[in-house]
């Protein structure tokens, strides 16, 4: 008895349900078939009273639209895959012996030298920073850190490596990056 009231009333649900939608949802009928849906009639056309506007000149074969040149990741705004055209610096012109073991270790340049795109860690609801503490003539200090979770939520417990961009005041050129991990803020 009562399994035939469970499916007695899960049917109901069911039929509530899909009535409900065929409502909100327009159909289409294909051209030619006849239905209970009446299409509207169109409107007449009136004319305009302005003239068209002329249709602009296509570019030539020699005047091609060449697309945007890919920009760099902006300062802060971390990504999943290193910009196009970035340079690797060289693992010797890297610094990390400040950094935890396991954590990437790898930096590009971008914008003729003045943007760097570095592999950074985060994980759950944190999201990676990236700073350039110091620039001497020498080496770069780049602090990365981590922003902290808010209190009372809850995180997933993933470690991604996002791209996070630093802007640099003057090109890389030779001179060495050091990767320092910072405490989150």
């Amino acid at each position: 008895m009562r399994y035939s009231a469970k499916v007695v009333g899960t049917g109901a649900l069911l039929l509530m349900v899909t009535a409900c939608a065929d409502r909100s949802m327009p159909t289409s009928q294909p051209a030619g078939s006849t239905g209970s849906v009446s299409a509207p009639a169109p409107a007449p056309e009136t004319p305009s009273p302005s003239p068209s506007p002329s249709p602009s000149p296509s570019p030539s074969p020699s005047e091609s639209v060449q697309p945007a040149p890919p920009t760099a990741n902006p300062p802060g705004k971390p990504r999943l895959t290193v910009p196009e055209g970035s340079t690797p610096v060289p693992a010797a012109k890297i610094d990390a012996t400040a950094l935890p073991a396991g954590f990437p270790r790898e930096v590009w340049t971008a914008n003729g030298g003045t943007v760097l795109n570095i592999r950074a860690q985060e994980g759950g609801c944190g999201h990676a920073l990236g700073e350039a503490a110091e620039q001497a003539g020498d080496r770069v200090v780049v602090n990365l850190t981590e922003t902290k979770a808010q209190t009372n939520q809850m995180c997933t417990m993933d470690i991604r490596y996002p791209v996070i961009s630093v802007a640099l005041a003057a090109p890389l050129d030779q001179r060495t990056v050091v990767l320092k991990s910072t405490p989150p803020k």
